[in-house]
């Protein structure tokens, strides 16, 4: 009776999962394959601040019109805030006002952006205003002395900037330098002092906050770049190249020395920004061209949530798939792993650290835990205190190897923070556990095979398709759903079995 129950019950599952999935992609055109790379991303800002019960002016710079892209469909989510946008200098900026606000308050701004494939040619403008440097006294006899320096080693505009960028950006710098960029300093700073120094120069500069749209991210960093004034035109300078021209990738977002945001009335105002390439093509088709009217199920689509959630479900709606994945590995092929959701977190870890550098850091974690691990088994320590104290150890572990190959100049190594620190704990402590039970082969064979078995879900999530398909259709994770309880009802021999007692097959014909 149960396993009828199952398997109508599946059936069900599976019949809606892909009747959703066919009415989607057949009747409403949703694309059965990820969209090609375009010239069109999706930018969202996302402002909070706490409001304090009066009346709040909260103010974000924007991006506007250049040469090389084009702000289109821009939309501003803010439910009772009043809305204006106006020119700033040569910024552009949202102005969201209210009378009253208490508490957490959420505003999004949202906008298409294309590359401007009309505009060959940066435009002509007339010779800016000098900035005044700032600079008095010691600073400013140390930004002149460094203008003399690098007009002396410099032959013209371009090979004088960039003699200054390398200048600021030596370690260790200058002495001009260091005093012109004090004890602590950002990378902004540097850029800042940049185009002071050539304000000391009569050279017109300024800084330019922008982000990178080379691929979609949750959250993106603000990256700078430096424009000076130069026969009619800004040329824009790349700060970790030195090299001379506008990048491709580089969405200008706001000039000058202006904050981000700025807030009357609230405390605690941020703005993070997300990018997301564009869905060209049948998707844009089925999101813009649905009846307004009469949505249907274009309404619920998950390309609707604001860019930093849809990021999110990009991850977890794989988390399902290798768990199926893991349980296959289990129950059919016949590997023993620790856990089943062990493989698949760090297998999710792998995305961001790559798998063969993803395994070298998981194995030395779990190697140098082990170590620890043993030393408190003599101490002879309870259970839940011993837990805490191998968390407080692979915490310790993750920051120190994070150091060293930080030193030995391996970045990738910053990506350890990402490994789930309580499943290694539990890895640890599962090992030891077997080690101490049925030996050190069993332990290491189980290691092994969890390793094995996270590469494998690696392999199948990090594929483009497989990552479209399930977020384009969500409903097919109830085919998912179905496979996992027609698996749960399966009791037959799993193939290393048959591997085991080959022998006694041969003995039974």
């Amino acid at each position: 009776m149960n396993k009828l129950h199952v398997s109508i019950l599946a059936a069900i599952l599976t019949l809606l999962g892909f009747g959703i999935f066919s009415y989607k992609a057949f009747y409403l055109g949703f694309p059965l394959r990820p969209s090609d790379q375009t010239d069109a991303w999706v930018v969202e800002a996302h402002a909070t601040f706490t409001g304090r019960n009066k009346p709040v002016k909260l103010e974000v710079l924007i991006p506007k019109n250049s040469h090389q892209f084009l702000i289109m469909d821009e939309s501003f989510i803010s439910r009772g805030f009043g809305l204006t946008t106006q020119d700033k200098q040569e910024n552009r900026q949202a102005v969201w006002s209210i009378r009253r606000a208490l508490g957490r308050q959420n505003l999004y701004y949202r906008a298409l952006v294309r590359r401007n494939t009309l505009s060959s040619a940066p435009p002509k403008y007339k010779t800016p205003g000098l900035s005044a440097s700032g600079y008095e006294g010691a600073l400013l006899e140390a930004a002149k002395a460094l203008v003399e320096e690098m007009r002396s080693k410099s032959a013209d505009m371009e090979s004088f900037v960039s003699r200054l960028i390398a200048s600021i950006d030596a370690t260790p710098g200058d002495p001009n330098v260091k005093l012109l960029l004090g004890r602590k300093f950002s990378s902004f700073k540097k850029v800042e002092t940049a185009a002071r120094v050539l304000a000391v120069a009569l050279i017109p500069a300024r800084v330019v906050h922008g982000i990178r749209l080379d691929r979609s991210t949750r959250y993106v960093e603000i990256t700078y770049r430096l424009e000076v004034f130069d026969e009619g035109t800004w040329k824009s300078f790349d700060w970790q190249s030195r090299d001379l021209g506008a990048s491709d990738d580089f969405l200008p977002w706001w000039r000058g020395t202006d904050p981000l945001v700025q807030i009357k009335g609230g405390d605690h105002a941020d703005v993070k920004i997300s990018v997301e390439r564009y869905q060209e093509g049948a998707m844009a088709g089925v999101l813009e061209g649905s009846d307004p009217a009469n949505p249907g199920l274009t309404s619920i689509s998950l390309f609707h949530l604001p860019l930093e959630v849809q990021s999110i479900y990009r991850v977890l709606l794989l988390v399902p798939l290798g768990g199926f994945i893991v349980a296959l590995i289990r129950s059919v092929i016949g590997l023993r792993t620790f856990g089943t959701f062990m493989p698949v977190l760090i297998a999710l870890a792998f995305r961001e650290t790559q798998l063969g550098w993803g395994i070298v850091l998981f194995s030395t974690l779990v190697a140098l835990g082990l170590m620890f691990r043993f030393y408190f088994e003599h101490l002879k320590l309870m259970l839940v205190p011993r837990l805490a104290a191998i968390l407080t150890v692979v915490v310790l572990l993750m920051a120190l190897v994070s150091l060293l190959t930080h030193k030995l100049g391996l970045m990738l190594g910053l990506s350890v923070a990402l490994f789930p620190m309580v499943i290694v704990t539990m890895t640890i402590e599962r090992m030891s556990t077997v080690w101490d039970e049925l030996g050190a082969q069993h332990a290491l064979r189980q290691g092994c095979s969890s390793l094995l078995c996270a590469a494998v879900v690696y392999l199948i999530i990090t594929v483009k398709a497989v990552e479209h398909l399930v977020f384009t259709f969500p409903e097919l994770l109830l085919v998912l759903l179905a496979a996992c309880l027609m698996l749960g009802r399966y009791t037959g021999y799993r193939l290393l079995e048959y591997l085991r007692f080959r022998a006694l097959l041969k003995v039974g014909e």
